[in-house]
């Protein structure tokens, strides 16, 4: 029964990352079929993947699609935040960077291909811990590329996070391609990244960086479902037992979610996922929640089987 279960989990996945990333299939086929091509150096690579594509935009996709699926973040380097292995030729060779080590060799290799492209560096967040908690330094880097002279015709492009995770420790890298971290929803993810400076914030987003602290976590999974923001809006939630918890958020309107669940506690003291009985109505799910304990805790709102979303949560009686 449990493999089932995984294998239609699994077919679930495939089908809304297969849609999401139709747009650029053929793009994505033909760089498969080129492997990791060992050997060549960052020029030779880029010219390579780019050479049968005519416009920027699929060029730039060949470029997102091999570095994120041929380099793998560094879980040493990425914990130390360490800059000595970040320059194309050494990423290349090591095949595992730091996201700063990412976001240059996207840089360099969209100069290549005559793209014109941008390292911009800034802040995340991957867990709920971290809500409310401000680092003093930039922890992240990620890219901005242009493909025309106004403003709409920059885009959003972070290949370290579409090449998989590092687990709460930055010690194990997990393999897991993210079509939609390409040309990304600005809202969305303007809500996952903040940038150090603040003109490479494309569109709307947090004003200050405690303000990018106190939202909820996005994982990648939000980014395939179109995820907008959501009630509530701030990631540190305050509550009590007698007081109901309503929870929303906008969703593609393509996708058909069939389960909302909730997990509660850290790893080694986690729930087991708990349904959620929700209404999908205008393209938003709603539900509401009343926690049945005092205690303060992170909560993961998981849809399908995906975790999207991570508050953490202070109950009080």
């Amino acid at each position: 029964m449990k493999k089932t279960v995984f294998a239609l989990l699994l077919f679930s996945i495939s089908v809304l990352c297969f849609a999401q990333s139709s747009k650029y299939k053929s793009v994505d086929e033909a760089v498969e079929k080129l492997g990791p091509l060992n050997k060549f150096n960052v020029a030779v690579i880029a010219d390579t993947i780019t050479e049968k594509f005519a416009d920027n935009e699929q060029k730039a996709r060949a470029i997102y699609y091999w570095i994120a699926n041929n380099i793998q973040l560094d879980p040493k380097g990425t914990r130390q935040n360490d800059d000595k292995n970040i320059l194309p030729e050494k990423v290349i060779a090591l095949r595992k960077a730091t996201p700063l080590g990412f976001s240059f060799l996207v840089q360099e290799m969209c100069s290549a291909a005559n793209i014109r492209c941008l390292s911009v560096d800034g802040y995340v967040k991957n867990y709920a811990a971290e809500i409310n908690e401000p680092v003093d330094e930039k922890n992240y880097s990620w890219n901005v590329v242009q493909l025309g002279q106004s403003p709409e015709t920059w885009f959003y492009v972070d290949a370290a996070r579409a090449s998989g995770y590092l687990d709460k420790k930055n010690t194990v890298f997990t393999k897991q391609f993210t079509s939609e971290y390409f040309f990304a929803d600005r809202k969305l993810f303007n809500l996952v990244h903040y940038p150090e400076n603040g003109a490479w914030q494309l569109g709307g987003g947090a004003k200050s960086i405690r303000d990018f602290y106190s939202l909820p976590v996005f994982n990648n999974f939000a980014f395939a479902l179109g995820l907008g923001k959501p009630l509530p809006t701030n990631g540190y939630i305050k509550t009590s037992l007698k007081k109901p918890v309503v929870f929303s958020f906008p969703v593609n309107s393509a996708i058909d979610i069939k389960n909302i669940s909730l997990i509660m506690g850290d790893e080694k003291k986690q729930s087991k996922p708990e349904v959620m009985n929700f209404a999908n109505s205008g393209n938003k799910i709603s539900f509401t929640y009343q926690f049945k304990k005092e205690d303060t805790f992170p909560l993961r709102i998981v849809a399908d089987g995906n975790d999207i979303l991570q508050y953490m949560v202070e109950v009080t009686e």
